[in-house]
């Protein structure tokens, strides 16, 4: 748990994704090695996103969301990123019962401009913290919080332990059990859905962060989460499900799990009745958020990876994780952390976004002169953002530099399109198969995304290697 707690347009050499061209399917066909099913377009194609979190936390009112900027997406794409999962919050767009912010909404929708310059696609994240203002956090909007006069006592060195103070867990229980909350959630994503639907940018809606609940006499935690998962979160995703597509029939819509899914412990997530939900779990150790070491021998990516894929296995849903990423990315045994997470997560997938995109320290992605901080340079990495036909095998090998991917081409329109970080020495591509690109080498220090047509049924192999020297 943490305590932080398309159109394709050639550019040289190459490709800016509109994101018109990258449009969600009406389902996730295709499924990986875990037999989880993929993220997939309107035209088929197999669809991988990485990118990061982007936030701002601390402003609010008419200085809401002013923290981000254009440099956000022009940087994380520079490094090879095509995803963002954008934290918008429910006090700042109503912040008085029934009186939404046009401001807020167009500062959103500002962003999302930016995004689609760049070629960006946004998780729209409705974001709470410790539920929200009425205990010193952002999220759910005070009006809306209902504590039967229970006491609360703030935690300043352990934020998340906030979550379990009887006040924050009566807003909880209110919050899925009020028919006039239920409404004036379902309402706030009517209002989001309406606004957002046709934007190029917008991939789904994550629809709501980190939920928690309370936990009855006797009850130990676990047994608390699947309770709260099963009873109260499952009715409340098929209720905010119904709100979005009574505004937008196609994008996505994101589910998240209890925060203790961090434990390795399975959802206890019932059927969302949606035809394209992707479930969204985040992926923190207690120990690491608490400042430890990665330790190998404890074996809690493996763990972890076993429980996550559970559910959406047996409901045959997509996965992308929402958010991860230790705070001390500098320890020792981190470099083995970030190799051993990236393999994990490219095992079962869509793809991820890592906390978070800003310039400073803590969990920034990059440092203020934007340089990947310390071991965060391995999340910028070759990957296949789409691909127009089914993955037989995708692999990156860090040492060598050295990116392959194998699939069976569709005939379906549509282009494969592998993005490529830049990179010290530049990069070689080769095809094995009947394949085209006009993209056969990289310069260095460039980031590219090549684009590969292939004749539709032949097995393709695209090699992605360092160039030599001359």
């Amino acid at each position: 748990m943490p305590t932080r707690r398309t159109i394709p347009v050639l550019i040289g050499c190459c490709l800016l994704l509109v994101l018109a061209a990258v449009a969600p399917a009406s389902a996730a066909t295709p499924s990986d090695p875990a037999g989880i099913p993929r993220l997939t377009d309107d035209r088929g194609r197999t669809l991988t996103v990485r990118g990061w979190n982007v936030e701002d936390k601390t402003n609010r009112g008419d200085r809401a969301l002013s923290a981000i900027t254009e440099k956000h997406f022009r940087d994380m794409r520079a490094q090879g990123f095509n995803f963002a999962r954008l934290l918008v919050f429910w006090d700042d767009l109503e912040p008085r019962r029934d009186q939404y912010s046009a401001a807020y909404l167009r500062k959103i929708e500002r962003i999302l401009d930016w995004a689609e310059t760049y070629g960006i696609q946004v998780l729209i994240d409705s974001h709470q913290d410790v539920f929200g203002p009425a205990f010193g956090h952002r999220g759910i909007p005070e009006w809306a919080t209902r504590t039967d006069g229970l006491p609360f006592s703030p935690h300043p060195d352990d934020w998340f332990s906030e979550y379990f103070e009887p006040a924050v867990q009566r807003a909880f229980s209110h919050l899925y059990e009020d028919e006039d909350l239920r409404h004036s959630q379902a309402r706030m994503w009517r209002v989001l859905a309406d606004r957002f639907e046709d934007h190029p940018a917008v991939l789904g809606y994550d629809l709501i962060n980190e939920p928690m609940g309370e936990l009855r006499a006797g009850e130990d935690l676990p047994t608390a989460a699947r309770r709260i998962e099963r009873d109260q979160l499952t009715p409340m995703y098929n209720r905010l499900a119904d709100a979005v597509r009574s505004a937008d029939d196609g994008n996505w819509v994101f589910v998240e799990p209890t925060p203790i899914v961090g434990e390795g412990l399975p959802t206890g997530l019932g059927r969302i009745m949606d035809p394209k939900v992707v479930y969204a779990p985040h992926f923190y150790n207690t120990a690491m958020e608490a400042g430890a070491d990665y330790d190998p021998s404890a074996g809690w990516i493996e763990s972890y990876e076993a429980a996550v894929t559970a559910y959406p296995k047996e409901q045959r849903i997509p996965v992308v994780v929402g958010e991860w990423g230790p705070l001390n990315n500098s320890l020792p045994n981190m470099g083995r952390f970030y190799r051993e997470a990236l393999a994990s997560l490219s095992r079962y997938s869509s793809g991820w976004a890592g906390y978070v995109w800003c310039y400073g320290g803590g969990y920034c992605a990059v440092d203020e002169r934007g340089l990947f901080r310390t071991n965060k340079e391995q999340t910028a990495a070759p990957y296949a953002a789409a691909v127009a036909g089914r993955v037989v095998a995708e692999t990156y090998v860090p040492g060598s530099g050295t990116y392959r991917l194998v699939y069976r081409a569709h005939g379906r329109r549509g282009a494969t399109e592998i993005s490529l970080p830049p990179s010290a020495s530049g990069r070689r591509i080769a095809l094995d198969g009947p394949a085209w690109t006009d993209t056969r080498t990289v310069p260095a220090g460039r980031a590219c995304t090549v684009r590969v047509l292939a004749l539709p049924g032949s097995r393709i192999t695209v090699t992605v290697s360092p160039r030599t020297p001359r």
